[in-house]
């Protein structure tokens, strides 16, 4: 069990120990989130609204507006909560880093939950286009820009060909891990991220 952290006090005064986990508002955004996120799955983009949030999270609505200006903002800010961070490349070779990104999105591949959500997403993204359009803006294109980072990285020190097709291979390795997912999830073996790699990597290794 993690001991309350000590504050230090000034002369004269008591010391004071605050009680540890997550600040206030922290908790607060994140029950906003997962409050979000619940009435989506529940009921897609359409069951999520500002009252709804509120009573769901047991906040008020200014809490919730003071760190969203609507339902779209907010909405999109929970559904970046599908996908785990992909990790910083650490810069020592492009397999290692291919395949420490690769095992996130596995992870999230084998979780039946963000799976199911992730679908309706992708079902509701046909009813509302925008909000589709600015999940694959502000979610998935940052994402697929850092894989492509450590393929251009590769190009430069020689690992890859310089004339390697940076998006088929952005496509292959993602598309991998996507399809894996959706048939069957819960039977991804765990060396699948380095064998992802390592045939992509085949195809784009200097002739």
């Amino acid at each position: 069990m993690r001991q309350a952290e000590v504050l230090p006090a000034r002369a004269g005064e008591p010391v004071v120990a605050r009680r540890p986990g997550r600040p206030r508002s922290e908790r607060a955004e994140r029950a906003i989130l997962d409050g979000t996120l619940e009435l989506f799955t529940e009921s897609g983009v359409a069951g999520v609204c500002m009252e709804a949030v509120a009573a769901r999270a047991g906040v008020g609505k200014a809490t919730i507006y003071r760190r969203w200006a609507g339902k779209e903002d907010l909405l999109l800010d929970a559904l970046s909560l599908l996908k785990s961070p992909l990790p910083e490349p650490r810069g020592l070779s492009v397999r290692e880093d291919l395949v420490a990104m690769l095992r996130v999105m596995c992870q999230d591949a084998a979780d039946p939950t963000r799976m199911r959500r992730y679908a309706l997403l992708l079902g509701e993204g046909e009813k509302y286009p925008r909000i589709m359009q600015r999940y694959k803006e502000t979610v998935v294109e940052p994402r697929r820009e850092l894989i492509r980072s450590v393929l251009r990285r590769g190009i430069a020190s020689g690992e890859l060909r310089p004339d390697a097709d940076l998006e088929v291979a952005v496509a292959m390795l993602t598309g991998a891990v996507m399809s894996r997912g959706k048939h069957d999830p819960e039977l991804i073996p765990p060396d699948f991220p380095e064998r992802v790699a390592d045939h992509v990597l085949l195809g784009l290794a200097p002739r």
